[in-house]
């Protein structure tokens, strides 16, 4: 596996966990519980927009840094 690619993979695991975590605060100070299904649904939504999003920007953001 490419360097670039996995690097957008962990960006991608870090959101997911990180949205988990908001919702799992957002419950515990008296919020609503949406549902497994729905959490799950979103947080893989989160990760894997978030993981192409890494993908796609990183080219341009080396290139602007190299300027």
């Amino acid at each position: 596996m490419e360097p670039t690619v996995k690097a957008s993979l962990l960006w991608g695991v870090v959101s997911v966990l990180s949205f988990l975590v908001g919702v799992q605060t957002y419950v515990l100070l008296g919020g609503a519980f949406f549902g497994v299904g729905t959490v799950i649904g979103v947080a893989a939504g989160v990760g894997i927009v978030s993981a192409g999003l890494t993908h796609l920007i990183r080219p341009k953001l080396r290139q602007r840094s190299r300027q």
